[in-house]
């Protein structure tokens, strides 16, 4: 998933600020009331499809909701989830209030942010799911805030990430640590470094690990960007300015995607690659898409972390349906299957002290190997959501006129 500056565009530009009516909540008196209502119809899930692994998971659920409660899910596959946030603005437009195209997402921080702001998210919906009351709100406070926005109930968390550098064992014995490290570990080897490009999700997520990185104050990143943006960001421009002559094609083109870099690590063209989700190269790994001398860390700093989220459309044709579908993905059953590294390897948002016994059985098995680091010692929140839109902006005008 990418940004959303198009998506901030769209509203500024139409004046849309939250004024929308709020939108009442879905009729019924109690659960089974809702699966009647949802049965039989279809439910779009608009969520990125670029990763085989996840494709299938969700291919997988598809199954079990259909089985259970008659609902058809369906993953509509987009390459950016600004895709279907500028769709929902559109149909806003349009006066299409109901029945729209889009019924449930898997959404990044930015994009809750402008849909959230636009009052084009139904809510609060969340606590209402059955498997709700699972999930670590407590323990885990990247569940309830997104990109520092409290999500109040029109999100539901059903995976956490932590930014993960992943690095070939085979090349590499002593493993940089921070960034002037990193930064001496590229210019002394040419060629092997890159990351995506930006506005990738997994570009500009690099960008914000690095500025966490590289200032003294990081807490300044949960306020919104400012007057003092160029100074602030100065350390950053200023190590890129470094390191990319060093990095591959001499810092002249990088990686489309995430996927991308894990193909140029899989064929020996980088050593390096990255990602928000720790397992993905025990996963990759296990699928044979990656040889076995991959090892993952975090940087000594901090490492950014944040949950990921399932947000339901103010005009979706389908919420009865999207509530049913998200609760299964929070159920302990879809849960421990995604945490599975040779499924998907994503961690769980559940509190592993409110599941039974035998729900904890089913999350055996989910174990590291040398390609997942050890939990980050320290977590560091997301920015604020317009640090990511400035900091695309700016690497864009400075790297690729």
């Amino acid at each position: 998933m990418r940004g959303c500056c198009a998506a901030w565009g769209i509203i500024a530009a139409l004046g849309l600020t939250g004024v929308l009516p709020a939108v009442a909540a879905a009729d019924g008196s109690g659960w089974d009331e809702l699966e009647r209502r949802a049965a039989g119809r279809a439910v779009y899930f608009n969520a990125w499809g670029g990763d085989p692994a996840i494709n299938r998971y969700i291919e997988w659920a598809s199954g079990r909701v259909l089985e259970r409660h008659g609902v058809r899910l369906v993953h509509v596959k987009v390459t950016d989830i600004a895709e279907a946030a500028s769709r929902i603005m559109a149909e806003r437009i349009a006066g299409r209030d109901s029945d729209g195209s889009v019924d449930l997402l898997w959404i990044n921080g930015e994009n809750f942010a402008a849909l959230k702001q636009a009052g084009l998210l139904w809510g609060p919906w969340t606590d209402r799911l059955p498997n709700s009351a699972l999930v670590d709100w407590h323990g885990n406070p990247t569940t309830r805030i997104d990109f520092t926005l409290p999500t109040e109930g029109h999100e539901l968390p059903w995976g956490t990430s932590a930014f993960t550098l992943f690095y070939d064992r085979s090349r590499i014995q002593e493993t940089p640590t921070d960034p002037a490290t990193l930064l001496s570990w590229i210019e002394s080897n040419p060629g092997r470094f890159s990351y995506p490009q930006p506005p990738s999700f997994l570009g500009t997520a690099f960008l914000k690990q690095m500025l966490m990185a590289l200032i003294d104050d990081a807490d300044r990143l949960q306020k919104p960007a400012g007057v003092d943006f160029p100074a602030i960001t100065a350390p950053l421009w200023t190590w890129l300015d470094r390191a990319h002559p060093d990095m591959w094609r001499s810092g002249r083109i990088f990686p489309r995607s995430g996927p991308a870099q894990r193909e140029l690590l899989a064929s020996g063209e980088l050593d390096w690659m990255m990602s928000y989700n720790p397992s993905e190269a025990s996963r990759a790994i296990r699928q044979g898409e990656l040889h076995a001398t991959i090892g993952g860390l975090h940087l000594s700093g901090g490492t950014l972390a944040n949950s990921h989220f399932l947000a339901i459309p103010y005009n979706a044709g389908a919420k009865e349906g999207a509530m049913l579908v998200a609760d299964f993905f929070i159920s302990p059953e879809a849960q421990a299957r995604k945490a599975h590294a040779d499924i998907w390897g994503d961690p769980s948002v559940l509190d592993q002290d409110r599941l039974t016994a035998g729900d904890r059985a089913l999350f055996q098995g989910a174990t590291r190997d040398a390609a997942t680091p050890d939990t980050a010692d320290r977590l560091l929140p997301e920015p604020h959501p317009s640090w990511s839109t400035l900091l695309e902006r700016a690497w864009l005008e400075r790297y690729t006129r």
